[in-house]
């Protein structure tokens, strides 16, 4: 992959990554021969094969087909094949990122995947509430109709005497509830993107902090204290960083040095290569130092705030348009959402490390933020008339003690540090 991310079809480039320490060696020899067709272009050829598809699916060379077709069927049709059109085409054409495993082509489609999220999301934002609600019913059947929301904090109690199943309830059905595995595979993940572990403890104990700020407007956040500390924190978000920073230990410590399947000796060989083009084809080491300085701090700051949102945005999201916990929609969401983090983390960490003056981010970091910001305004618009409880006068208090602190210590470090140049220059 080039610096200005496009890929060089002639050329194959051996990586050895261990410690810390990158060395290429790159050759003049083409793909190996059992993958070089994978890497060629064949646009012409699939734009052909798409139109054959297209001359099919839409029976334009058979007007009578679809005679009897009702407009709704068609009108979805219609849409997806445009989903579907738009898809090839950044599949085939969209810039490349800075992502080449499994293959360019991957990325290329999930940034087609955010382009049509954030447009499908600006549709949404335009509707009114009512009317978006029933809209989710043309995404799954069983939207569109209003849910109770469950409060994990109705009963706080560990010992229950008085259930004769199960004296040990309230546990019980927090430890098998739907979200611990999510909780699990959700910091796992995040620890494989962001392979800070400090920061990950920030992030994970600011979600509780959201939990607790924002269980007056739902009463999904109204979880018990044992819940929040202990089974959260402690037990599912310590287990996923956990094997989230192993994992990274894991490619760390490897030594990258990739040759073609067709030059393994034997079959396990071969196997084990084609399953090695779905891992990194080299390991950076992400350096965040958000004490770096002042507007470093900020820059790491912000990516933490924008994490917290997009997690907060999914229930207010599923709150405000009626998403059950289990409809299938919150999972592609969420998949969604961490195909398109994994090159954003990357993108923006670059970005932090480049040194030229004048600089600018990724286009994945764009379509996140963006897609970020308009979730956020579809839930404070679709949210207006929801939330008839006002914020705990403690809670406001706390939060403007924050602000007022953190602003007091960046101007603190700021002025420190214009003091010190300016000795230094005297």
């Amino acid at each position: 992959m080039e610096p200005n991310g496009h890929w060089r079809a002639r050329r194959k480039v051996h990586v050895a990554y261990q410690n810390g320490e990158l060395s290429t060696s790159s050759s003049d020899d083409e793909h190996d021969p059992w993958t070089a067709w994978a890497y060629k272009p064949h646009t012409i050829t699939s734009l052909l094969i798409g139109a054959c598809f297209l001359v099919w699916a839409s029976g334009a060379l058979d007007p009578e087909r679809g005679l009897g077709t009702d407009l709704v069927t068609s009108v979805k049709r219609g849409v997806w094949a445009m989903i579907a059109v738009f898809l090839a085409y950044c599949l085939l054409q969209a810039p490349s990122t800075i992502l080449i495993r499994p293959h360019p082509a991957i990325w290329r489609l999930v940034h087609g995947m955010a382009v049509i999220y954030l447009v499908a999301l600006t549709f949404l934002l335009f509707q009114k509430r009512d009317d978006a609600r029933q809209f989710m019913r043309f995404l799954h059947p069983d939207l569109g109709v209003e849910l109770p929301e469950r409060s994990y904090g109705a009963d706080c109690r560990i010992y229950v005497p008085e259930n004769p199943t199960s004296r040990f309830k309230n546990v019980y059905e927090t430890l098998f509830d739907e979200f611990v595995l999510a909780h699990i595979l959700g910091w796992w993940g995040k620890a494989i993107m962001i392979r800070n572990q400090p920061l990950l403890w920030l992030l994970s104990i600011g979600f509780e902090l959201m939990e607790l700020t924002f269980r007056h407007m739902l009463p999904n956040f109204n979880e018990c204290w044992w819940d929040s500390i202990i089974l959260d924190i402690l037990i599912c978000n310590w287990f996923g960083i956990w094997a989230g920073m192993r994992t990274v230990r894991y490619f760390d410590g490897r030594t990258y040095e990739w040759v073609g399947i067709s030059q393994q000796p034997n079959i396990m060989g071969k196997v084990k290569r084609t399953l090695g083009q779905f891992t990194p084809a080299m390991w950076d080491k992400d350096e965040w130092h958000p004490l770096l300085g002042p507007f470093r701090f900020i820059q790491v700051l912000s990516l933490c705030i924008i994490f917290l949102t997009v997690e907060l945005n999914t229930f207010f999201l599923k709150f405000c348009l009626w998403v059950p916990p289990r409809n299938p929609i919150i999972v592609y969401r969420l998949v969604l959402w961490w195909l398109i983090a994994i090159p954003t983390i990357r993108e923006y960490n670059s970005y932090l490390q480049d040194r030229k003056l004048v600089k600018k981010v990724g286009t994945f970091c764009w379509l996140s933020l963006a897609i970020c910001i308009v979730e956020l305004l579809i839930c404070i618009k679709f949210g207006h008339g929801l939330f008839p409880n006002n914020m705990p006068r403690w809670l406001v208090i706390f939060w403007t003690t924050v602000g007022i602190g953190l602003v007091t210590f960046l101007v603190a470090w700021s002025w420190q540090l214009h003091r010190s140049i300016k000795r230094k220059r005297q």
